[in-house]
């Protein structure tokens, strides 16, 4: 099964990695709306996944955001087949054990949108962060360190889109949210975009085939 909002969001990030880059992305939207479709167990709709970027190399940056929405579909659409506690069984366990490696933090803001969806709720960046991933909270400091570059630069809000994109790109390589700051930011500062606000934080974007894709993803899965 694929979550409808899903499938929006796949075809969105190609088309967008497509219009803002150098490749052709959209041929791939099929072969990986296919996979998310599919009824097999999780970690062989993994294998398959995996089987289209290891065949497609030119879409490697996507690899891991794919891997996002693939687990966001796996609890939105394929969870509800299962039993009632299977996130809590040693089979889910040893699947969370075996993909500890696997996505990026794009997974918690898609958990936190649907959230917002499911609450009726407009999405907030100091919301996101005091209220779902509990950065003040001494027992959430793995979260607070990781988050730290937005935690300080909060402020960007309500600044020119400019400004995001220079915070973004001094961030040092090794920063967890530095491919993701850019997109992140500029979807909590226009979370209804139009033509032309696609415009302005394409012209902006930091790398501009990816940030459009993530912020492609995030428009349509709101």
């Amino acid at each position: 099964m694929i979550d409808p909002k899903i499938q929006t969001s796949i075809g969105a990030a190609l088309s967008a990695f497509t219009k803002y880059g150098s490749y052709n992305a959209v041929p791939a939207t099929d072969k990986l709306i296919a996979v998310f479709s599919t009824d097999k167990p999780f970690m062989d709709k993994v294998d398959d996944l995996d089987e289209v970027f290891d065949n497609e190399p030119k879409l490697e940056e996507l690899r891991e955001v794919f891997f996002d929405l693939l687990m966001i579909n796996f609890f939105s659409a394929d969870a509800i087949k299962l039993e009632d506690d299977y996130l809590e069984s040693p089979e889910w366990e040893a699947i969370e054990e075996e993909t500890l490696d696997r996505g990026t933090e794009l997974l918690n803001l898609l958990l936190y949108l649907t959230e917002c969806i499911d609450e009726e709720i407009e999405p907030e960046l100091e919301d996101y962060l005091k209220e779902f991933l509990l950065v003040d909270d001494d027992e959430f400091q793995d979260e607070y360190s990781i988050y730290e570059p937005v935690i300080e630069n909060q402020i960007l809000m309500e600044s020119p889109l400019a400004e995001i994109t220079k915070v973004a790109q001094k961030l040092p390589a090794d920063a967890e949210l530095k491919a993701l700051f850019y997109p992140m930011m500029a979807f909590f500062q226009h979370i209804d975009a139009s033509e032309e606000t696609e415009k302005a934080v394409a012209q902006h974007a930091v790398a501009r085939d990816f940030d459009m894709a993530v912020y492609g993803i995030l428009i349509n899965f709101k």
